[in-house]
């Protein structure tokens, strides 16, 4: 699973008549690969979950979700499994089915969900036009 995690003062995501829309907290970008299990995305969850990347009082990134009242709009990307190391055009060789990788990404959802309720989500499978206003900016990137 890799994950490009990315602090926000607003994000959006769209695909024909659907949005999610949230204000600040995290837009979190999520690449599923083969071998991936419920275990790693419950991994995940809680570390995305319980990141303290937010600004407290001395501008010191101290605050996580919970203190700032911050929302997650998760979306699942399936460019972040693939690689471009050889030649010109990516290879997707390490990515999840998307039959498996939609019924994973629906369990990493709920399994964020408990940790922090505010969660929205992109729409698999579908081409989706996403903004967002970094803050900071502010980006990390999981792996595991």
């Amino acid at each position: 699973m890799k994950a490009v995690i990315q602090r926000v003062t607003r994000a959006s995501v769209r695909s024909g008549d659907l949005e999610a829309t949230i204000g600040p907290g995290l837009l979190v970008l999520v690449g599923l690969e083969a071998g991936d299990t419920e275990e790693t995305c419950a991994w995940a969850a809680a570390k995305i979950a319980s990141l303290r990347i937010f600004e407290d009082g001395d501008g010191k990134m101290n605050l996580g979700l919970q203190e700032v009242g911050g929302e997650i709009l998760a979306i699942s990307q399936f460019t972040l499994a693939g690689s471009i190391a050889k030649g010109r055009r990516p290879s997707f060789d390490a990515a999840m089915s998307p039959d498996a990788a939609r019924v994973l990404f629906r369990k990493f959802l709920d399994l964020l969900k408990v940790q922090h309720p505010a969660v929205k989500s992109g729409f698999f499978q579908e081409h989706m036009e996403v903004e967002l206003l970094n803050d900071g900016p502010v980006t990390f990137i999981l792996e595991r």
